[in-house]
């Protein structure tokens, strides 16, 4: 059912990946009314000197229909 991915650069202890990915689920059950055993999150670490061509360009640009916040910008009304 729903499957989160989160991709952000390296730094972030495991404690504070598993918590974002605890409170992501969390926030899906809560608003897509889904089981929480139907909830997968991943989080892909990305080095800032990949981030472009692993993330921004397959992911980001020339994909607005599909994103909902941009660079903290909602696009979706």
């Amino acid at each position: 059912m729903p499957y989160v991915m989160v991709k952000m650069y390296p730094g972030r202890t495991e404690d504070q990946k598993m918590r974002l990915a605890e409170q992501i689920a969390l926030d899906v059950v809560n608003i897509a009314k889904c089981p929480m055993d139907a909830v997968t999150v991943s989080i892909d670490e990305v080095a800032q000197d990949d981030w472009e061509q692993e993330v921004a360009k397959p992911f980001i640009l020339n994909n607005e229909a599909s994103l909902y916040i941009k660079t903290g910008k909602s696009l979706k009304k």
